[in-house]
């Protein structure tokens, strides 16, 4: 571990980042991010307004950091689900069993995510949308070294992807609505909905 002036600086200034980050999505619980005050962020992370300008442009771009911090680590997660070995079931219910985790762990970021989707600031709107694309081809991708995606074009899997996507988002909404006395309901109707994805797709491509 290092020690000296400039470890010590670095250290120190992702601390800082973190700390307005924190601050910025505890005030995000009551508010949306188009009122959010850079002052406000500030005051509560105990810094001054000068240093908040040493890690962020602005609110937006600090909108855009909590969506990476957000969305970031679970690139690749489910897109390995899916592909585990394991009938589709068990593999159906990993994956929701993946997205109830998450969830469960950091509300308050999922629902920023939900929030801040169809929200007023463009720069976040565009990278949860940028985020969202990358988990549909990543999913797409992997389904696609399956035997049974034999004979899918790139815009079908692509489309699969999608759909895999979008019902990772309407579950996390849902989750995030229904709260931990509400959870097995919606994990139970979300595996049901991946399970008529599932059977589907194993007769997309028969004739007629």
């Amino acid at each position: 571990m290092s020690h000296t002036p400039v470890g010590i600086r670095q250290t120190q200034k992702l601390r800082t980042r973190q700390a307005l980050l924190d601050a910025a999505l505890a005030l995000l619980e009551h508010q949306s991010l188009s009122s959010l005050g850079l002052r406000e962020v500030t005051r509560a992370a105990g810094v001054t307004p000068t240093a908040f300008y040493r890690h962020f442009e602005d609110t937006a771009a600090l909108g855009v950091a909590l969506v990476e911090e957000t969305l970031g680590s679970l690139h690749g997660l489910i897109a390995a689900v899916l592909t585990e070995t394991g009938d589709s079931e068990e593999r159906l219910d990993r994956s929701v069993a993946v997205i109830a985790r998450h969830v469960g762990a950091q509300p308050a970021h999922f629902r920023f995510i939900a929030r801040e989707q169809h929200g007023g600031v463009g720069p976040v709107r565009a990278a949860i949308a940028a985020q969202l694309r990358r988990f549909a081809e990543e999913v797409a991708c992997a389904l696609g070294q399956e035997p049974g995606s034999a004979g899918w074009s790139e815009e079908d899997l692509l489309m699969l992807g999608g759909l895999y996507v979008d019902h990772m988002v309407i579950t996390t909404s849902t989750l995030l609505e229904a709260g931990p006395e509400g959870e097995a309901e919606v994990v139970r109707v979300a595996r049901r909905r991946l399970r008529l994805v599932t059977i589907g797709r194993a007769h997309w491509l028969d004739e007629g």
